[in-house]
């Protein structure tokens, strides 16, 4: 991947997948922040149920929808993939198409249950390479909110947990960081999409944390970096 692509606006954010704690806690932050949400799944019913839960719990705001993912990744600016691993190559290839041309947000993280404490990556090296594989160079993916405790950003809780942020080119990454700090989190560019693997297997080693002390909300701090950064 390039670093010659200038980021693009980002106005309508899609989550495939939505339904899901992790695709609930970023729409109700995005939404929060003023961003269009289109929460998308493969049963139009229940993306309709959870647009609104969201809406009632921001008082009735317009801004998020719920519909199939292949309506909402066809018509928005950013998509971001929050599905089980073992339903990713699928949603991949399903939703190929849709993404060509735009900034995807791989959420996703290659668990393989039940030794989901053990990080065991794909072939490809992680789901966001793999991600990067099936949709081509025309679309710009990065990894990130891998080790955020999803609990937390529905609840308006400060979440002590850093994202790191790779992939995609630089631009891209700079948009995907400000809609981290749209969620309220600490983003930092990661680097290159080869680097999700640390990413991603992180996130293994965190939930054998949570096991270990009984708690939901391990995470990762950067420091030693100035303020003023």
């Amino acid at each position: 991947m390039t670093d010659t692509v200038d980021a693009p606006l980002i106005g309508t954010i899609a989550i495939l997948g939505g339904t899901g704690k992790e695709g609930k806690g970023l729409a109700y932050r995005w939404a929060k922040a003023g961003y269009r949400v289109l929460i998308g799944s493969r049963q139009e019913e229940k993306a309709l149920v959870v647009a609104e839960e969201l809406r009632a719990m921001l008082d009735g705001s317009e801004l998020i929808k719920g519909m199939t993912n292949e309506l909402a990744a066809g018509q928005a600016d950013l998509v971001v993939i929050t599905v089980p691993y073992a339903a990713h190559k699928a949603m991949c290839e399903q939703m190929r198409e849709y993404v060509q041309g735009k900034i995807v947000i791989d959420v996703t993280v290659p668990l393989v249950p039940p030794k989901v404490t053990r990080v065991q990556m794909p072939p490809a090296g992680s789901a966001t390479q793999e991600a990067q594989q099936i949709f081509g160079e025309g679309v710009q993916v990065i990894a990130a909110f891998q080790n955020i405790s999803y609990e937390h950003l529905l609840h308006d809780e400060e979440t002590n947990c850093d994202v790191l942020v790779c992939g995609g080119n630089k631009a891209s990454r700079q948009v995907v960081l400000k809609l981290v700090a749209a969620a309220g989190l600490v983003g930092w560019d990661a680097g290159v999409i080869e680097n999700s693997v640390v990413v991603e297997g992180m996130t293994s080693i965190l939930i054998g944390l949570n096991k270990q002390f009984g708690i939901q909300s391990a995470g990762i701090r950067i420091t030693g970096i100035p303020d003023s950064h």
